[in-house]
C-alpha cells in the first residue's frame, strides 16, 4: 500500500490508478469492513486525526481532482463520507519524506513510464505535496518502510 504524500500532480497514470485503488482499501481498513492490512505503516498517520476516515476520504479527493483533471472517471460515490473543503483535516509532511517518495516515483516511473520522468522535479527542487499536507522540515517519517 503506498498513499502518497506527493502532490497527485506528479503521479504517473500507474501510480494515480493504484493510489485511488489502494486509498479505497484504506479507506474499507478504517472502516473496520476488512481484516487485512489493518496493521500497515502508512494508515498511522490517518489514524492520528480525530477522525481517520475523514482523513483518508480528503487524500482521496485529493486524487479525484487530479483524476478529473485527466479525464478520468474516479467513481466518488464510492467514499465514505465526503467533508466540506473547509472542514478537511490537514497532514504534515516533511520535506525529506517528500524528497525519499519522490525517488522511489523515479525509480517506478523509469521502468515503466520514462516519458513521464520529465514532469517530475529535480532531485534539489521544492516537490509538491498532497494538497491536504503542509510541508515541514525533517526527516523522513517514522511509518515509512521504503528506507
Amino acid at each position: 500500500m503506498r498513499l502518497w504524500s506527493l502532490h497527485p500532480s506528479l503521479l504517473d497514470r500507474a501510480a494515480l490508478v493504484a493510489g485511488w485503488r489502494e486509498g479505497l482499501l484504506a479507506q474499507a481498513v478504517l472502516l473496520g469492513r476488512t481484516k487485512g492490512y489493518r496493521s500497515h505503516p502508512q494508515l498511522d498517520r490517518f489514524r492520528a486525526l480525530p477522525d481517520p476516515v475523514v482523513g483518508v476520504v480528503g487524500w482521496l479527493e485529493g486524487l479525484a481532482d487530479e483524476a478529473d483533471v485527466r479525464g478520468y472517471r474516479f467513481d466518488r460515490g464510492r467514499l465514505h463520507a465526503v467533508p466540506a473543503a473547509a472542514s478537511r483535516p490537514r497532514l504534515e509532511v516533511t520535506d525529506g519524506q517528500l524528497a525519499l517518495e519522490l525517488e522511489h516515483l523515479r525509480a517506478k516511473v523509469a521502468g515503466r513510464s520514462p516519458e513521464w520522468l520529465p514532469r517530475l522535479p529535480g532531485p534539489a527542487a521544492a516537490v509538491l505535496p498532497h494538497p491536504m499536507m503542509d510541508v515541514v522540515p525533517g526527516p523522513v517519517a517514522a511509518w515509512e518502510r521504503a528506507v
